[in-house]
């Protein structure tokens, strides 16, 4: 094997571990996924199939199952749409550690190349959100299980693709925002901030179509929007098709909307393959910007 392989994937296993290990990093990134699971339990649950049932006209009685589903699949959703971004910003405080115990110089006298490590610490970022978000849609799978499941294999098959996209999508952004940051207590701001605000701005915790037109527009021009979309679609996709049995195509729509299933730019709808489309481009994006930070970085220090 390549040294510059065997170097990179043993310096992302050593951040992935250590992230798992250390408690302090851990246990608050998974502050955002609880507050959602709590509220869910204690009053959204009931909140969603009291809407869901006002949309429904009379003489039409949906299974028990179907309702259940319909709000299980937007708590899972919002879980895994703000997981994927919130969890990226709370994993670097590894690398934010190893440069404020300077440990990372420990790495830089080795020999090994400064790319390499930059993006280990990248790369890491990613396996740690993807494992704990991955792990959260297989107990929802569970969950589906019990309660009525409605998934086609292709839809777990995309459900799978899109979660593990946007995991990239949350790395390469929180990597992009942190790159330069060197003080545990600078990554735990950023994080505390995204952590706290992602939820509202991504419609997790109320749905977009609540918010007045100016914000519903502002929101619109932000592609984390577009991943939580995806994943509300993909999740919500069965159970609407299996709702559309019972229901007109007119009543189907208007859940859609109010539930955000249909995403709007400036009044135009989004489709879901656009919306694909923009989270796709957007990873590359960022991804570039890191690879541009690192070939930077280790440019100016040939310089010096």
């Amino acid at each position: 094997m390549n040294k510059n392989i065997k170097d990179f994937f043993t310096l992302t296993k050593r951040h992935t571990k250590l992230y798992f290990k250390e408690k302090g990093a851990f246990l608050p990134s998974l502050i955002t996924p609880v507050i959602l699971v709590v509220l869910f339990i204690t009053f959204l649950k009931n909140v969603y199939s009291s809407v869901l049932l006002t949309m429904i006209p009379e003489g039409i009685v949906l299974d028990g199952s179907v309702v259940n589903a319909f709000t299980g699949c937007w708590l899972i959703s919002s879980i895994l749409g703000v997981s994927c971004v919130t969890i990226a910003f709370c994993s670097n405080i590894i690398m934010a550690s190893d440069k404020f115990n300077k440990t990372i110089n420990d790495f830089y006298v080795a020999p090994i190349k400064k790319n390499v490590i930059s993006l280990s610490y990248l790369f890491s970022n990613f396996f740690s959100t993807m494992i704990i978000c991955l792990s959260c849609m297989i107990l929802a799978f569970v969950y589906f299980a019990f309660v009525g499941w409605f998934f086609s294999f292709v839809d777990v098959l995309a459900i799978i693709s899109v979660v593990i996209l946007s995991c990239l999508f949350g790395s390469t952004l929180a990597n992009v925002f942190e790159y330069y940051i060197s003080t545990i207590g600078g990554i735990s701001a950023i994080s505390t901030l995204v952590s706290s605000m992602y939820g509202f701005i991504c419609g997790a915790y109320m749905p977009l179509a609540q918010f007045s037109l100016a914000i519903r527009n502002l929101i619109s021009c932000l592609p984390g929007t577009y991943c939580v979309g995806l994943i509300r679609n993909l999740f919500m996709g069965g159970v609407l098709r299996e709702m559309s049995n019972q229901l007109p195509t007119e009543v189907i729509e208007t859940i859609k909307i109010n539930f955000d299933g249909n995403l709007f730019f400036f009044g135009s709808q989004v489709e879901v393959w656009q919306m694909f489309l923009v989270v796709a481009i957007s990873t590359l994006v960022f991804l570039t910007i890191n690879l541009c930070f690192v070939f930077i970085k280790k440019k100016k220090k040939a310089i010096i």
